[in-house]
C-alpha cells in the first residue's frame, strides 16, 4: 500500500475508520464498507452525485477520467480540494459530502 494511502488514514481520522482496496491500479476508499473515495497515482478523488458535484466543479475540481478503447470516460468521482490535507473540519465535511453521495448511490433502483 503506498504512503499517500496510508496517510489517507489520518487525514480522515474525524470521519471514522476507513480502509482501503486495491483495484484497478488504484484503490478504493471505504467507509462502513460503502466506497466513498479513489486513489489514482496518488491522487485523491471523492465520490459526487448530482447534489453534491456542484461543490467540485464551481472550484474548478475535476471529474476522474479515464481513456477505455479510445472513448473518455468520466467517473462520478472529483478530484478533492487540498485544504482537506491541512485542516480536520475540511477533511470532515468533504468525506461526509461524499459518503452521503455514494450512500445514495447504492439505494434500490439507483445506479452505482
Amino acid at each position: 500500500m503506498s504512503e499517500f494511502v496510508e496517510y489517507l488514514n489520518e487525514v480522515f481520522e474525524p470521519f471514522g475508520s476507513i480502509r482501503a482496496r486495491r483495484m484497478f491500479g488504484g484503490y478504493g476508499i471505504y467507509h462502513n464498507d460503502i466506497m466513498f473515495a479513489l486513489v489514482v497515482d496518488d491522487v485523491l478523488y471523492l465520490k459526487a452525485d448530482a447534489g453534491t458535484s456542484g461543490y467540485f466543479t464551481r472550484r474548478g475540481l475535476d471529474a476522474f477520467e479515464y481513456v477505455r478503447v479510445g472513448k473518455r470516460i468520466s467517473m462520478s468521482y472529483y478530484l478533492a480540494p487540498e485544504e482537506i490535507f491541512e485542516d480536520p473540519d475540511e477533511a470532515m465535511i468533504w468525506a461526509n459530502r461524499a459518503y452521503e453521495a455514494a450512500v445514495r448511490s447504492k439505494r434500490p433502483g439507483r445506479k452505482a
